[in-house]
């Protein structure tokens, strides 16, 4: 089995590298290829990776390669996390949107559009070239905003299946509060990636006791204080929304927090810097506790789940398909887990090719989403606007254009004021033009 990873030289690679080391019976990598043009960088991590496995005793080869064909040729599978311009467009992204009074963050708002437009055109070529000489290669996408390039992915007839690790925190914390094993939960999680909520936490399977008012009356305070929200709308709410709902329920208050404080992009520059210093230290051999604080926690025991279905490896007995992994094996080589993936009639109010995050049976042929109970409007109206401005979104990246800018930005709901989306268009091609290539 032969894995690529685009973007192998991120300081989140060691993380993913663990996974494959720890979990090597569930994914048997045999030849892993890491991507990356950033010659130094792409060292760096190579090496540290090879002592991880090693360390492990894993007998899988890894080659660092900054060609891409190489790279990706006859893959099996190929996994995308790379960031089209780094952390300077993305400090970029938290701060020219503060100038209109919105949010400035990376995948929400005009911040995530233009994400967006950077990343899609160079994904959609990334996976023109792993389908010349793999047709057959499935395509993992962890390159932010997932739900638009996985959508632009699966519209060019890719094999591919977008993953987030917000499922995966959520149930890792949820495990931990009610003492079980992270597989023995179940989410009922549904939304769009980086707009979902927990409706149900569920012990053993989707038709398991619904424990999640325990949680909430035991552990309110607790699971209030992760997502940076009152206790009193959480009850109110009786769901758990992901974090980044924050910036939708509480925009003004981040806004003023966002223009007091330094932003997220040279906290993480900073990390960046001595994560690679570290790496660089022949003694290390193992991830450095550091790399949590970066993010992308348990990734890679959702990629292991993930591509393993996909694969068709994960064969064995029902129940938790792989030691301290997410996922859960319904048998046939399945595992029920949360990605991004076609609607396709899950959720009706949205068009079958809106691609939506849901708890999905993955197997060797791809993702079908479990049955999604009637949403509340107050759920299902915000996911039917944000779907708009992505469809709007992903009609910008591939055609480009400043009407179709505008248009997006006029659409999403933190913005919606045709004075913010006419200045926010402005400054994000001023930012991004040599990214454009119709700018």
């Amino acid at each position: 089995m032969k894995l690529a990873v685009v973007g192998g030289g991120s300081t989140y690679t060691p993380e993913l590298i663990d996974g494959f080391a720890r979990l090597r019976d569930t994914l048997p990598v045999e030849e892993l290829f890491l991507v990356d043009p950033a010659a130094e960088r792409l060292d760096l991590v190579g090496g540290l990776a090879r002592r991880i496995f090693a360390k492990q005793g894993h007998p899988g080869r890894i080659t660092t390669t900054s060609d891409l064909d190489a790279g990706v040729a006859d893959a099996d599978a190929v996994l995308l996390q790379l960031r089209v311009g780094g952390q300077a467009a993305r400090k970029q992204d938290e701060t020219w949107p503060l100038e209109c009074g919105c949010i400035g963050q990376e995948t929400t708002g005009a911040g995530g559009l233009a994400k967006a437009l950077r990343t899609v055109p160079v994904v959609l070529d990334i996976a023109e070239r792993v389908r010349r000489t793999n047709p057959d290669a499935w395509i993992i996408d962890f390159t932010n905003p997932v739900g638009i390039v996985t959508r632009a992915l699966l519209q060019a007839g890719h094999k591919a299946v977008g993953l987030c690790n917000v499922a995966i925190g959520f149930q890792r914390k949820f495990a931990k509060l009610l003492d079980v094993a992270p597989a023995d939960v179940h989410l009922d999680h549904v939304g769009l990636n980086h707009l979902t909520w927990e409706t149900a936490v569920r012990l053993g399977g989707p038709e398991g006791e619904n424990v999640l008012p325990r949680l909430l009356a035991e552990h309110g305070d607790a699971i209030a204080d992760d997502l940076h929200m009152p206790r009193a709308i959480v009850d109110r709410l009786g769901v758990v929304p992901s974090y980044y709902l924050r910036y939708f329920y509480a925009h003004d208050e981040v806004v003023r927090e966002l223009r007091t404080k330094p932003s997220r992009a040279a906290e993480v520059a900073g990390m960046e810097r001595e994560l690679l210093a570290m790496y660089g230290d022949p003694a290390l051999d193992e991830k450095p506790a550091l790399l949590a604080e970066r993010g992308g926690a348990f990734y890679s025991e959702a990629a292991v789940d993930l591509a393993a279905s996909l694969l068709g490896n994960n064969s064995g007995p029902e129940g938790p398909s792989v030691e301290g992994g997410g996922g859960r094996r319904v048998g046939g080589g399945s595992t029920y887990q949360v990605v991004n993936t076609y609607n396709n009639g899950t959720l009706p109010f949205l068009a079958d090719d809106a691609v939506i995050e849901v708890q999905a049976r993955v197997d060797k042929t791809g993702a079908t989403p479990l049955a999604v109970p009637a949403l509340d409007p107050m759920y299902a109206g915000l996911i039917a606007h944000v779907t708009a401005y992505e469809e709007l979104a992903l009609e910008a990246a591939l055609h480009g254009g400043r009407d179709r800018v505008f248009k997006a930005l006029l659409s999403h709901p933190l913005i919606g004021q045709y004075e913010h989306a006419e200045a926010l268009t402005e400054r994000l091609i001023a930012h991004n033009r040599e990214h454009l290539a119709w700018a």
